[in-house]
């Protein structure tokens, strides 16, 4: 059964950066791609990133490409989103994301098949 371990989320004053970790366990991670979601407080979860298996593609959602960067390490089975420039309105909790790798970069939620429990990532004024 595939597993999802995210970390690397606190909190942060506005203009600073995180890196948050995405551990991936029981299955062969380059089979897989993977993303990024978060939710802020009454809002819908949201695409944030995404990379596909060789980690070749990367897509990100509205705004945050240029700001965020996700990359992947297969020989540590790890995915990792850096993020600069943190905003208040990034605070939310981050959700890692696991789709096998049959076509392109989902940016739908609907579209991954393994979730991690989420890090709360806190961006302050």
């Amino acid at each position: 059964q595939v597993q999802l371990i995210e970390s690397g989320g606190g909190l942060v004053q506005a203009g600073g950066s995180l890196r948050l970790s995405c551990a991936f366990s029981g299955g062969i991670f380059s089979g897989y791609h993977m993303a990024w979601f978060r939710q802020a407080p009454g809002k819908e979860r949201e695409f944030v990133a995404g990379i596909n298996w060789s980690g070749s593609r990367t897509d990100y959602g509205d705004s945050l490409k240029g700001r965020f960067t996700l990359s992947r390490d297969n020989a540590k089975n790890t995915v990792y989103l850096q993020m600069n420039s943190l905003k208040p309105e990034d605070t939310g909790i981050y959700y890692c994301a696991a789709r096998i790798s049959t076509g392109r970069i989902s940016t739908g939620r609907l579209a991954y098949d393994y979730w991690g429990q989420g890090t709360q990532v806190t961006v302050s004024t």
